[in-house]
């Protein structure tokens, strides 16, 4: 129970640190806004500051709780990657830093790749850092019971549903309505992401779209996938699924520095998962720890250090798709436009 009561008052804080948070409810976790950048020992030291960022005080970071970005960042939250400045970080639900980076609240932020149309005028793309992957797609889940409605075994759409779904701008929400545009549902809720699964379980949504650890944990709820988004992706287009991406923003630091010290920052994650253990489970919203190391062995991969040309061509084809079916506004290619050409290929 105080566990719990630690985690709600994380979350409101993380609302207050990002700001605007309150407009959409997607919060999953929102950390308590943890300042570190008294961590200046290590190899970066403060000394540091200057070689490729430009601000007076430490470099304000927003990344989600979940263990693939704690996992990822560690190195670089702790002062540990050499040539960084200090860090303040944020931990927030990507709904909520989907927002925030509309604002320009942080020097680095982590956001949903469906965003990006609104952030490129005001970011840089970095070529690291994020969630891209294979089999790691959202989840559509019912309550696969017998009775009428969205819960039937047999659905096999969601014409005259109402799905909660985790923000109007992520990913996941992006590739249902694809995935959905013939056969939309009648309604969709915005909903934070960790009362998605028992809100569908208790019949106050008849399907729910979920991300990230609840491929593991769904099946607790008595619930059932209709579609792995994922799945259904990767057979359309035979490319991984872009999920979250990491910005810099302009001005503020240099796009092929940021790239070296998130890469660095991977290194050491992959060279030492110990060193990160404490930190990762610290924030990892009540997981046990199989699901902890479940959850970044399938969203830490290839594509964390290096999206390479598939995942351009992912990224590309997601943007492409949601802008010619009206969903997001036409977005030059991250590979070709000349004011992003840097930050993708560093």
């Amino acid at each position: 129970m105080a566990r719990r009561q630690r985690r709600r008052e994380q979350r409101r804080r993380g609302r207050e640190a990002a700001g605007g948070g309150k407009r959409r409810g997607g919060e999953r976790e929102a950390g308590d806004g943890e300042r570190v950048g008294s961590q200046r020992g290590g190899r970066g030291g403060v000394g540091a500051r200057g070689r490729g960022y430009r601000g007076s005080v430490a470099l304000s970071l927003a990344i989600s709780p979940c263990p693939n970005d704690t996992f990822v960042f560690h190195a670089l939250v702790h002062g540990r990657v050499p040539g960084a400045p200090p860090v303040e970080v944020t931990y927030a639900d990507v709904d909520v830093t989907n927002t925030a980076a509309e604002r320009g609240a942080f020097d680095l932020v982590k956001v949903s790749y469906a965003a990006l149309p609104w952030l490129l005028d005001d970011y840089h793309l970095l070529p690291c850092g994020g969630a891209l992957g294979r089999g790691c797609g959202p989840l559509v889940l019912t309550r696969g019971g017998a009775g009428d409605g969205a819960s039937r075994p047999d659905r096999t759409d969601l014409t005259g549903a109402t799905v909660a779904v985790p923000g109007d701008r992520t990913t996941a929400y992006l590739l249902f309505r694809l995935w959905s545009a013939e056969r939309p549902p009648a309604r969709i809720e915005v909903v934070p992401f960790h009362e998605i699964m028992p809100a569908v379980a208790a019949g106050k949504y008849d399907a729910g779209l979920v991300i990230h650890e609840a491929r593991f944990t769904y099946h607790r709820h008595g619930l059932t996938a209709l579609v792995d988004l994922g799945e259904w992706w990767e057979g359309d287009t035979g490319l991984p699924i872009p999920l979250g991406a990491i910005l810099a923003r302009k001005g503020a630091v240099d796009p092929v520095a940021a790239a070296g010290w998130i890469r660095e920052s991977v290194r050491q994650a992959w060279a030492d998962p110990a060193a990160s253990r404490e930190y990762v489970l610290a924030h990892a919203q009540e997981m046990e720890p199989d699901v902890v190391d479940r959850h970044i062995g399938l969203y830490v991969n290839e594509f964390t250090a290096d999206p390479g040309d598939a995942g351009f061509a992912a990224v590309e084809a997601l943007l492409g798709r949601a802008a010619a079916a009206g969903l997001i506004p036409q977005t030059s290619s991250p590979q070709t436009s000349s004011s992003r050409a840097t930050a993708w290929t560093s």
